[in-house]
């Protein structure tokens, strides 16, 4: 999925606030756009490794949601909203396409890796990849709640989030020729510092 969509989950995660400690619901929405986004900050070192944990962010959520519910404020909310959105992220990697610069032509097997099985999550492509339009159609019918519940910064950063969604819908094949083109005029000693799966794509 695109880290947009990530992020509007997060929106619609924090919203659920809105049940419990109205209050708190932009602390909590902001979290979780935040969570929503912050696994793919590995994205150029150990992609949907390094900060993806399906697990552990799972049960630590899970703790700290009910650490909120006793002891409601601004930091608790943060924090429980913020890991429940990574570890919706880090979860929800699993139903798209593999880790691959062209997932769809469904070659890899490596969704996201689970730190607790010690073992890559293959791929189930119920959304065969980043960008693709039930992904873009994923994103928009998730910005719908919040569009109807919020106004001013928060509506905002969602009509945002759903605009560049559309925009990267519709070059996501054409950046990977341009990332085919400009690897290939990459000197050969600087392709170390290359993530792999772009050499592995397009360095023969």
């Amino acid at each position: 999925m695109m880290a947009t969509t990530h992020a509007l989950i997060g929106v619609l995660l924090g919203s659920a606030s809105l049940f419990v400690a109205p209050e708190l619901a932009p602390v909590a929405v902001f979290a979780g756009l935040a969570g929503g986004v912050f696994p793919d900050f590995d994205l150029y070192s150990g992609h949907r490794k390094t900060l993806h944990f399906p697990v552990y962010y799972s049960i630590a959520a899970t703790a700290a949601l009910a650490g909120a519910m006793l002891v409601p404020n601004p930091w608790t909310f943060a924090l429980g909203f913020f890991l429940l959105a990574a570890a919706a992220h880090s979860v929800s990697d699993a139903f798209g396409g593999g880790l691959e610069l062209k997932p769809w032509l469904g070659q890899s097997e490596r969704a996201v890796y689970s730190h607790f099985h010690g073992q890559w999550i293959p791929p189930r492509r119920w959304i065969r990849y980043d960008g693709a339009p039930e992904d873009f159609a994923l994103g928009v019918t998730l910005a719908v709640p919040s569009l109807v519940l919020y106004d001013g910064t928060i509506q905002t950063l969602v009509v945002l989030a759903v605009m560049i969604s559309g925009v990267y819908a519709l070059l996501r094949k054409p950046l990977v020729n341009i990332a085919e083109w400009l690897v290939g005029r990459i000197p050969s000693h600087m392709l170390a510092y290359v993530p792999d799966r772009f050499v592995g794509d397009f360095v023969q």
